[in-house]
């Protein structure tokens, strides 16, 4: 459900969202364009936010911290498997090819978002990168451990199950009463040695680790499933989007209100 303005309490925060580059036909056109599915853009403004697209782009330090100053918070958004290289792995034989460009853009960006404690909610791929970025590495393919494809149906079929997330964690703090929710899954993909300073914060009963959290920065909350696949359900979303305006207030507030804080 879409909330108002007054609701979310002040200024819509503008939320940057990964996306991939991909082949796309419309009309007369058959060309490379910028691709991320309307769920995401409805989930940030659903939440109360604005929601900027961010597609891979050539990117250095500078690029990146120059993106993330334009911005009060980050999705890292879901979609091709990270280069095993990047934890030290050759490629599985189900481990897609690599997509360089937005392994580039986004270990860039996530590590600029972490500099400045920008508040970023990663997404699937976007957990694993935050875990492959801090020094951890990945299960390359899901079925060689739990024997069957019941974290990646395939043909864009979600697998909703329950999941529980430990008491005392920031993604707590945002379900409240209840610390459940619907995971809607699909990755053939997930965490397996923990990156450095991260925090597991859900597993499912087999163990497989479905999310986790940097607690060095104040707001960074990762989670394998897609809950932007579920409407009724913006819980996740709502608490970036008050930690995001939270970061915007603290960065615009004039010098001397900071100074005597």
């Amino acid at each position: 459900m879409a909330l108002n303005v007054s609701e979310t309490g002040g200024q819509r925060p503008v939320i940057g969202i990964t996306s991939y580059l991909e082949q796309a036909r419309t009309g007369v056109w058959d060309v490379r364009a910028a691709f991320l599915p309307q769920v995401y853009l409805d989930a940030v403004t659903d939440a109360g936010g604005i929601a900027l697209v961010l597609p891979p782009q050539p990117v250095d330090a500078g690029i990146a911290s120059r993106i993330v100053e334009g911005l009060d918070g980050l999705v890292l958004s879901g979609g091709a498997d990270i280069d095993p290289a990047r934890y030290g792995q050759e490629p599985h034989a189900r481990t897609g090819a690599p997509r360089s460009d937005r392994d580039d853009f986004e270990f860039a960006l996530l590590d600029a978002a972490i500099g400045a404690e920008l508040p970023f909610l990663a997404i699937c791929r976007g957990a694993q990168l935050l875990n492959v970025a801090q020094g951890g590495s990945l299960i390359q393919h899901l079925p060689d451990v739990v024997g069957d494809e019941r974290y990646q149906l395939g043909d864009g079929i979600f697998n909703p199950i329950r999941v529980e997330v430990a008491e005392g964690t920031r993604i707590a703090q945002l379900y409240g009463d209840d610390l459940s929710a619907t995971a809607h899954l699909y990755h053939h993909q997930a965490i397996d040695a923990l990156g450095e300073d991260l925090v597991v914060t859900s597993r499912t009963e087999d163990g497989i680790i479905e999310a986790l959290e940097l607690p060095t920065v104040p707001f960074g909350v990762a989670v394998q499933w897609h809950p932007e696949e579920h409407r009724e359900d913006r819980r996740l979303f709502a608490g970036l989007i008050a930690a995001a305006r939270a970061h915007h207030h603290d960065r615009t507030r004039p010098s001397t209100a900071k100074e005597q804080a």
